[in-house]
């Protein structure tokens, strides 16, 4: 009875939120702080593994940073990650550092809505983990939802070796902007994850949000590679070096080579350099962000346009 009666006092924060952004709008920004230094890590971190969940940067933030999440717009702290550093490697000639996420916090929405939604969201993932595609913890799902404030892409990866072709979403995805890199997460389960390895390059194809089901929909192919690109619903052209298959109402199609590789966890962790981008059409693309960030912004009259 009482579960029924908060039911009707609070009101239900679904986890994520689809949502349709400018390529370049920076509603949020990340900043990672520690003993003696902070620095701007907007565009400097990237999610590497999510079992367990670690945060990749060329940022150097010694051993026990926390990264902050700000409202770009009023300074306001939306949340922060608690990081511990777990190792570093050499990219590139670049140094890349992984830390594990060891607790997290946000303030996007009032006591006691905040702890009930908690509440409500880790029961649900507990009772339907077998159907949960992330299989994590409920703890680390919700520090995964915080680092979602940042409101994270969701692109079109696509290889074509002649005998393996594919293409599916991914939003665990970013640039390591010091570094002058760009990195790619992907579960090492993918059936294109040896193939990437192996051939070194990709085309990231960037997606309209008004193409949202058809996008999902190839989410089937992390499984099943492609029979042929004829297959396809969506129309497909060429990408401009590499000659890989991309989507034609893409908003931008960028062609990566893979330098470097490195299992963290549950994936695979590529880290590229661009080799090409080309701004194709206009429009808002396909993003995904943290529910309580869509609910805080609805709250203050400024919600991101939902698709």
């Amino acid at each position: 009875m009482w579960r029924k009666a908060i039911r009707r006092i609070l009101p239900s924060v679904p986890q994520w939120a689809t949502v349709a952004l400018e390529s370049q709008e920076r509603s949020v920004t990340a900043e990672l702080c520690w003993d003696g230094g902070r620095a701007d890590a907007t565009d400097d971190h990237t999610i590497a593994s999510l079992k367990p969940l670690t945060v990749a940067t060329s940022i150097d933030a010694g051993a026990c940073p926390v990264l902050r999440y700000i409202d770009a717009a009023t300074g306001r702290g939306l949340g922060t990650l608690r990081l511990t550093k777990a190792r570093s490697f050499v990219a590139a000639n670049a140094d890349i550092h992984l830390y594990e996420v060891a607790a997290g916090e946000h303030r996007c929405l009032p006591s006691p809505l905040r702890e009930w939604t908690a509440w409500r969201q880790n029961r649900n993932m507990l009772r339907h983990r077998a159907a949960n595609h992330l299989n994590m913890a409920p703890a680390a799902a919700q520090q995964l939802m915080i680092s979602y404030l940042c409101p994270r892409p969701v692109v079109l990866v696509s290889v074509d070796t002649g005998t393996h072709r594919n293409i599916f979403p991914m939003d665990l995805i970013g640039p390591l902007a010091s570094a002058g890199l760009f990195t790619l997460a992907l579960r090492s389960s993918n059936v294109s994850e040896p193939v990437i390895r192996d051939v070194g390059r990709v085309a990231l194809s960037h997606p309209p949000a008004s193409i949202k089901a058809a996008v999902y929909g190839l989410a089937r192919h992390h499984k099943d590679a492609l029979a042929r690109w004829d297959d396809l619903s969506l129309p497909i052209v060429s990408s401009g070096q590499f000659g890989i298959p991309a989507l034609a109402s893409a908003l931008c199609v960028q062609e990566m080579t893979i330098v470097h590789s490195v299992v963290v966890g549950s994936h695979t962790f590529f880290v590229a350099r661009m080799a090409s981008s080309e701004l194709r059409h206009a429009g808002a693309q396909l993003h995904h962000t943290a529910g309580f960030h869509q609910y805080e912004r609805k709250r203050r009259g400024m919600p991101f346009p939902e698709v």
